[in-house]
């Protein structure tokens, strides 16, 4: 008969690349690991774990198994998780996706918030910032900033979202203070380098985009601030990169009467977690901390608005 235990052992095994280090993992001895890995490999009739002594490999059968063995790990820890949600408390396993430089300011700090209240969710936290197929790759939410085009899933709005042209004063000491579209043309420009190198911007004549001369283009947002600190050039950014430096006067604003393309936070995640407790209640902590209009927002002079990057 199948045990649960041996398939958590091999699960353990294949995650840890070695036996030693499955058994620190799980806290069992080396010799109960190897024993419980072998009475499955018996159980199974087929050898998962092909053994040497400098390293240790999955055979083709036990690659095979895997995928199967981590769906039966994660179903016996959603349905305990359930249980443990029929009685009034959020437990078990909680993974999540977030991209990178929002998720250091911010999704980092609110989630450990969210874990002190919940204390027996285990939480998982990638940051990333490439595009992530939720449901293929076992996530149960995915936090983003801009549109989401996946229809397999479920979005909920956490937040607006604004991007602000900014530089530091001893930039625009230096250079002026742009007041036009023809001034942005003709400065020095920190751009992201994940999305076309320009500027889109919206005011009552209509849409109009600006393509400045690039300083620097990088595809991280805390690059683009520490880069319009330094003095290099404009930078078009988001608010949840810049409000401190704002508040402090380490950066202007920068205010041509036009809107920059706007973006909204989102929280998305396959149907099938839809009815999990621990994410309808992930969804309504972040969307109380964050706040609408965001924390970020306080005392930032409107003028301008948001859009997908950076991440």
């Amino acid at each position: 008969m199948l045990k649960f235990d041996g398939v958590a052992v091999f699960v353990s095994v294949a995650d840890a690349g070695s036996i030693s280090e499955a058994a620190r993992r799980m806290g069992l001895a080396k010799s109960v690991v190897s024993e419980r890995l072998a009475e499955l490999e018996r159980v199974l009739g087929a050898r998962l774990v092909q053994r040497t002594t400098r390293k240790l490999a999955l055979t083709e059968d036990g690659l095979g198994f895997l995928t199967h063995a981590r769906t039966i790990m994660r179903e016996v820890e959603e349905a305990a998780a359930q249980l443990a949600e029929r009685r009034g408390t959020l437990s078990g396993p909680l993974r999540i996706a977030g991209p990178v430089s929002f998720g250091i300011l911010h999704l980092g700090p609110t989630l450990c918030a969210f874990l002190a209240a919940h204390p027996t969710i285990d939480l998982n936290l990638d940051l990333d910032d490439r595009f992530i197929d939720v449901a293929a790759e076992g996530y149960d939410a995915v936090v983003r900033h801009g549109p989401v085009g996946d229809n397999r899933l479920i979005v909920r709005r956490l937040s607006a979202s604004r991007r602000v042209l900014i530089a530091s004063p001893a930039y625009l000491a230096a250079h002026g203070m742009p007041r036009s579209y023809e001034d942005l043309e003709g400065a020095s420009a920190v751009l992201y380098a994940n999305r076309n190198n320009d500027w889109r911007f919206s005011d009552k004549s209509g849409a109009r985009v600006v393509r400045p001369r690039a300083a620097l283009r990088v595809n991280n947002g805390l690059v683009m601030r520490d880069a319009a600190l330094a003095g290099l050039g404009i930078a078009l950014l988001p608010t949840f990169f810049v409000h401190e430096e704002l508040a402090d006067g380490r950066l202007q604003c920068i205010d041509i009467g036009a809107e920059a393309e706007g973006a909204e936070l989102h929280i998305a995640y396959p149907p099938n977690r839809s009815a999990s407790a621990k994410v309808k209640a992930l969804v309504e902590w972040l969307r109380g901390a964050f706040g609408d209009p965001p924390y970020w927002e306080a005392g930032i002079h409107r003028s301008a608005g948001p859009v997908e990057e950076p991440s």
